[in-house]
């Protein structure tokens, strides 16, 4: 029976193709049919992968925040011709925090299987490279972008992590960054823990975690308009981490 492949892809423009496993890129290399995010992005992608994109039989079909619940399982078509279908996001990988998720449920309503591909996943990459705590973890997607209402959240994932002692994810659109860490910097306690994961696998990637009161003395991170992570766990010890060099300084090899 044909299938819904997951498919991984790069977290930005800069990355290496290596960064996406050699089983995806067979994977891609062979589909025909795609549901994408934003079919630019998912062009230059799978030209990067080895894709053919003058290849007459190629399909490449739109699903974001905007595709209306009606539009969504039409897209499932080349399953019931005994086609495979490959469903990817514009970074990362599809279903988190995306809405790939909303076609993957209706192919799990429908008994058709569903794979997941193996690729790097901004969320986990930053989870391993925190240092904070890895086996309860929360990740909430975007906090609210009204001063007031983000400063609310703010406390309120804070309490949370300190109650269960539960590291909290979460991501700002790029251009804002500066201002959900100014946030964070005003709102959360100063042993509170915090770690920044910028341009992840990308060769500029930075990682830094401090405890707050530590980042009100550090340079401020270089992270505006650069896709970032922000963690955090309630911490009453700050020396949990060992000290973090210059976040700005910090370079992939």
């Amino acid at each position: 029976m044909a299938r819904v492949y997951l498919l991984p892809s790069l977290l930005g423009d800069a990355a290496p193709i290596d960064s996406i496993a050699p089983a995806t890129l067979t994977v891609i290399r062979r589909l025909e049919h795609f549901v994408v995010e934003t079919p630019k992005a998912a062009r230059r992608y799978l030209k990067a992968a080895g894709v053919t994109l003058t290849n007459p039989n190629l399909s490449v079909k739109v699903l974001n925040e905007h595709t209306r619940e009606r539009d969504i399982e039409p897209l499932l078509s080349p399953i019931q011709r005994g086609q495979d279908l490959g469903i990817m996001t514009d970074a990362g990988c599809p279903g988190i925090a995306d809405p790939g998720a909303r076609l993957v449920r209706i192919a799990h309503e429908r008994g058709i299987p569903v794979t997941p591909m193996v690729g790097p996943s901004a969320i986990l990459l930053a989870l391993m490279a925190s240092g904070l705590e890895g086996q309860r973890f929360a990740f909430h997607g975007y906090l609210p972008v009204d001063a007031h209402a983000k400063g609310q959240a703010i406390k309120s994932i804070e309490a949370q992590s300190r109650r269960f002692k539960q590291t909290q994810i979460f991501i700002e659109a790029p251009y804002r960054n500066r201002r959900m860490f100014d946030a964070l910097i005003a709102h959360c306690s100063p042993g509170t823990l915090l770690s920044i994961a910028t341009n992840l696998t990308l060769p500029d990637e930075a990682i830094g975690t401090l405890s707050i009161e530590r980042w009100r003395s550090a340079p401020v991170p270089n992270i505006e308009r650069r896709p970032t992570v922000f963690l955090l766990l309630a911490s009453a010890n700050a020396s949990d981490v060992s000290e973090s060099r210059d976040f700005a300084s910090r370079r992939r090899p």
